[in-house]
């Protein structure tokens, strides 16, 4: 049975969703990426196919980074799952996917170039 919310409470509600989801999200980081998280709101982490670095801004939506091997941005990524998530439970899914079946991540997701001016998240 679904309830009505008023906008107050859908606000606080969505207010303590991303809060659990980043709580889980910071449980399935390693030290080092939660340490990058929390100071710049970013995390790195491997492809598992190819070793590519990859940089998950916090975020929804074209928040992924491809990183080169001498650490130049090559390009942004944009895949998400379905449904209306938070930002936490979207990076999470971007991580797992990422570093569990990459091809499969890169296959449905959306690639636009870095372009030369400032990067915005």
């Amino acid at each position: 049975m679904a309830v009505a919310r008023s906008g107050s409470c859908s606000k606080s509600f969505r207010f303590e969703t991303e809060a659990r989801a980043l709580t889980l999200l910071k449980d399935w980081l390693s030290p080092k990426q939660r340490a990058s998280y929390e100071r710049f709101r970013y995390f790195d982490v491997v492809g598992s196919h190819t070793g590519t670095r990859y940089r998950i801004h916090h975020g929804t939506q074209t928040n992924i980074e491809e990183i080169s091997g001498t650490g130049q941005h090559v390009c942004k990524w944009c895949f998400v799952p379905d449904g209306d998530l938070v930002a936490g439970d979207v990076m999470l899914a971007q991580k797992v996917a990422l570093e569990t079946n990459e091809r499969g991540a890169l296959a449905v997701a959306h690639r636009s170039f870095v372009s030369s001016g400032p990067r915005r998240f």
